[in-house]
């Protein structure tokens, strides 16, 4: 599975992670919280991903600082949230 940004035409700031057998994630993992309006970039970002590639299943790899605003956006464009902790790597 590719996980170049630019063959989704996503920015190449972009980060993307297999997760597997057509399942990809959208990595997020800063300290600040993740707020509504990311999550709408995300849900672009995520739609991008499917129209390009429509059989992918989409997640968003992100730490445990995120509203519930953001959530539920995300639960209703069936797109999983995975909380992975934030290391000192970043």
């Amino acid at each position: 599975m590719n996980t170049d940004p630019k063959h989704y035409q996503l920015n190449s700031r972009t980060k993307l992670e297999e997760l597997g057998n057509n399942h990809i994630g959208i990595v997020k993992l800063i300290k600040s919280r993740i707020i509504r309006k990311d999550a709408e970039k995300i849900v672009e970002a995520a739609k991008q991903i499917q129209s390009i590639d429509p059989k992918v299943k989409v997640s968003l790899v992100c730490t445990s600082n995120i509203c519930s605003k953001s959530i539920a956006l995300l639960a209703e464009e069936n797109i999983d949230v995975i909380k992975k902790p934030l290391t000192n790597s970043l």
